[in-house]
């Protein structure tokens, strides 16, 4: 039983796959494992495919680039169960694996919320079928273990998730998106890498399906080299949104394309994104970053200046932080004393940073005007006045370019941060130029500091800091900013 018979098989997928609207996912698939087609089925591969021919056998990997609410979650989901249970044995996958040894189905997700729907998906599949769920030995919270040997794990984005496994199929659920949980850095490539040792000594077949973003990646290499091209290991399939879901009407798009057509062209239409480049270079943002130490405490002849950036603080793990930044005018350079971010009540968090704010002799702090008048009032509260920047975001990170470019400031060496000014994009907009992390990762220590240092420079009535000589030190007219004078 092929994997197209088992999706439509009720006694086995319910009526999951069943209908019309499944018509694409039953092309692209039948061209993944090599299942005859003809007449519609095979001039709608054929459309999606580039206008290739079909592969003669299954494929090894298997790109989709789709728009959004093209069931791509659902049908990964599909794809796990089937390998797993049915198509075991029919894919020749039990065969490959060592007396006591269990093979491993891995479905990465972009982060734990998109795991949990695709573990949902995968529950549900096995629920409904009697023949399924009599296979299912134990559950957990991210595996589902199998009575022939075969695990069904479900993870987010992290290379280590699939290292040292026995992979029968590892499916990737919006590559384009994925960051490390850690860095918020693209690791799209790493997790690819770490997963092809495992498949190549099982003959495992690698799945990505995504929405696409920028024109990089590895999903984007794919496209770029083998999208149309005949080829028996590669197949990679694109379409839009209606393509793959019929169902969705076309008004949606429309008015998406009227209101922004760039975003609405990657979103729906499935085309990658032109224009998006990144913001910073690491070797930039690495030769302004101090050694140490992490936090600058506060010293005597400096005024110190603040930022903060409440949009954040929630408790989820995918949440921005309320985030703080301190730090002083140096000349024309300015020095980063410390970042701060936090989750919790908002309102004891200003209360952590007021008395923190208070220690560097801060009475003044700005921030955006994202959070509304609730920060102004909740600081007020702890004898901090709160005033909002007259700069959006974009504009502070413009601000802030040329000073790294120049290395006139400096920041701490905090590898959320760094990596968080690293992952900045530009892409263009209709009047200026959009600065903003990419979707996936966060922005919000790189904001504070960017907010920091546009006010700190746009101040007058800095002080500069005072020299402290050390016995046998000879004066100079100029220091390295960020040493702790005095310390």
């Amino acid at each position: 039983m092929n994997i197209l018979e088992a999706m439509q098989t009720p006694e086995i997928f319910g009526e999951a796959f069943i209908g019309e609207s499944w018509e694409a996912w039953r092309s692209v698939l039948s061209g993944a494992f090599a299942i005859p087609m003809d007449g519609d089925r095979l001039a709608k591969f054929k459309e999606l495919a580039g206008d290739r021919e079909p592969p003669c056998k299954r494929v090894s990997r298997l790109s989709v680039i789709a728009g959004r609410r093209s069931a791509k979650t659902h049908t990964a989901a599909g794809a796990a169960v089937y390998l797993a249970t049915v198509g075991a044995a029919i894919e020749g996958l039990t065969e490959k694996l060592s007396p006591g040894e269990r093979g491993v189905i891995a479905l990465l997700a972009t982060d734990r919320s998109q795991a949990k729907v695709a573990l949902g998906y995968i529950n549900g599949l096995i629920d409904q079928s009697p023949a399924l769920s009599g296979m299912v030995e134990k559950r957990g919270a991210e595996a589902i273990r199998l009575n022939n040997r075969i695990s069904i794990e479900v993870s987010t984005s992290n290379y280590r998730a699939i290292r040292g496994r026995t992979l029968l199929a590892v499916i990737l659920d919006e590559l384009c998106f994925f960051r490390d949980s850690e860095t918020s850095a693209s690791n799209d490539a790493e997790i690819v890498r770490a997963a092809i040792p495992g498949l190549a000594t099982t003959g495992g077949m690698l799945i990505a399906i995504s929405s696409p973003w920028a024109k990089r990646g590895w999903l984007y290499e794919q496209y770029r080299k083998h999208y149309g091209t005949n080829n028996d290991d590669v197949l990679v399939i694109k379409g839009p949104t209606t393509a793959f879901n019929p169902t969705l009407p076309q008004s949606v798009i429309d008015e998406a394309l009227a209101d922004d057509p760039e975003a609405a062209k990657t979103e729906w239409l499935a085309e990658f994104r032109e224009g998006i480049s990144n913001f910073l270079d690491r070797t930039v943002v690495d030769s302004c970053t101090r050694s140490r130490p992490l936090v600058v405490p506060p010293s005597s002849g400096i005024r110190y200046c603040g930022f903060v950036d409440p949009a954040g603080g929630g408790q989820s793990a995918n949440a921005d932080q309320f985030t703080m930044a301190i730090g002083y005018k140096n000349d024309d350079s300015v020095v980063v004393c410390g970042v701060y971010g936090r989750k919790g009540s908002p309102a004891e968090i200003v209360k952590e940073y007021s008395e923190i704010l208070k220690g560097y002799g801060i009475k003044e702090v700005h921030s955006d005007r994202y959070a509304g008048s609730w920060p102004a009032d909740e600081f007020q509260k702890n004898g901090i006045r709160l005033l909002h920047t007259d700069k959006n975001r974009s504009q502070l990170y413009t601000e802030v370019l040329p000073m790294f470019n120049t290395g006139r400031i400096e920041i701490p060496a905090d590898p959320h941060l760094i990596n968080q000014f690293c992952s900045l994009e530009r892409r263009v907009g209709r009047n200026a130029d959009i600065i903003d992390h990419a979707p996936g990762s966060h922005d919000d220590l790189a904001n504070s500091v960017a907010g920091l240092a546009r006010h700190a420079l746009s101040s007058t009535t800095w002080t500069r800091p005072i020299e402290v000589i050390f016995p046998g030190q000879q004066p100079t007219t100029t220091r390295k900013p960020g040493i702790p004078y005095g310390h």
